[in-house]
């Protein structure tokens, strides 16, 4: 109901983010054949690379193509072994976020990400209700206050609903909060962040879903609440809300294994012992 006012205010807000996000998917403008049979990890120095065949993954600007760890280094190579005839990027989520954070190619620093995601939060979609709609809004207040009442709590914030057009005051208490605790994660992290409220148009669910409050699947049934009931009155075209549901989900999930990968870098390998 409110979309079209909230739509206008992120395009003034998020001009230079967007551009940022446009700039790397310029790099993905065809859909080349798959030129390689396999996709491997090399260890090297400390670092992991994606190998071709016996090829080494480039960046879009053209430096060796490295992750910090294992395991994300492990997921990317799945994602280029899981392309069929031709090598679609739009769909290689992972691959696209280590790109950004490696080219960089808007030179955004952490500073950068961090105020676009606080100038988010008076858009937040699950902060404004529909009172209108009764059935709406009892929906939006069983789903939505419970993770509004956690966040505040969580983060020591002050946020409050709006039933109406009306942006919610955000106090400088509660800026100060989440950026201090934004600003505790490293360069690359940010990225991921960015990529998760982009793609959720709510930095609320972004931080539930990292802190485990709830889970990809959960962020984005919230995050299409409205949708999803409109659709019960007006249809549903399986190839295209499905579809798009699905690539949502894509996303998520993977801004929040590039978010955690991230944050833990230093991961210590055991062996089982043996019985």
């Amino acid at each position: 109901m409110f979309q079209f006012a909230l739509n206008s205010t992120r395009r003034a807000l998020s001009a230079p983010i967007q551009l940022a996000l446009r700039s790397t998917q310029r790099f993905y403008v065809s859909a080349p054949k798959r030129f390689y049979k396999n996709a491997g990890v090399l260890s090297c120095d400390g670092k992991y690379e994606i190998t071709l065949d016996n090829k080494k993954l480039k960046t879009p600007s053209g430096s060796v193509f490295q992750v910090t760890n294992e395991p994300l280094a492990i997921a990317i190579a799945a994602e280029w072994d899981s392309q069929k005839e031709v090598i679609d990027r739009s769909k290689m989520h992972l691959t696209t976020l280590c790109n950004t954070a490696a080219d960089n190619p808007n030179k955004l620093m952490k500073q950068d990400i961090v105020n676009y995601m606080l100038n988010y939060i008076p858009t937040d979609t699950i902060l404004y209700h529909s009172p209108d709609i009764e059935d709406l809004y009892k929906l939006q207040c069983a789903e939505w206050d419970p993770i509004i009442e956690w966040f505040n709590e969580r983060y020591d914030a002050d946020i409050a609903k709006s039933c109406d057009i009306t942006q919610p005051k955000i106090s400088s208490k509660t800026r100060m909060n989440i950026s201090k605790h934004l600003l505790s994660y490293n360069d690359a992290t940010m990225h991921g962040f960015l990529y998760a409220v982009d793609t959720l148009k709510s930095i609320i669910l972004t931080l539930a879903c990292v802190d485990k409050r709830i889970s990809v699947e959960k962020a984005v049934e919230l995050s299409r609440l409205e949708e999803e009931y409109q659709l019960k009155f007006w249809g549903r075209v399986e190839w295209a809300h499905d579809l798009g549901q699905q690539d949502t989900q894509a996303r998520l999930a993977a801004s929040i294994l590039f978010i955690h990968f991230h944050s833990n870098e230093h991961i210590i390998k055991q062996k089982i012992p043996a019985e």
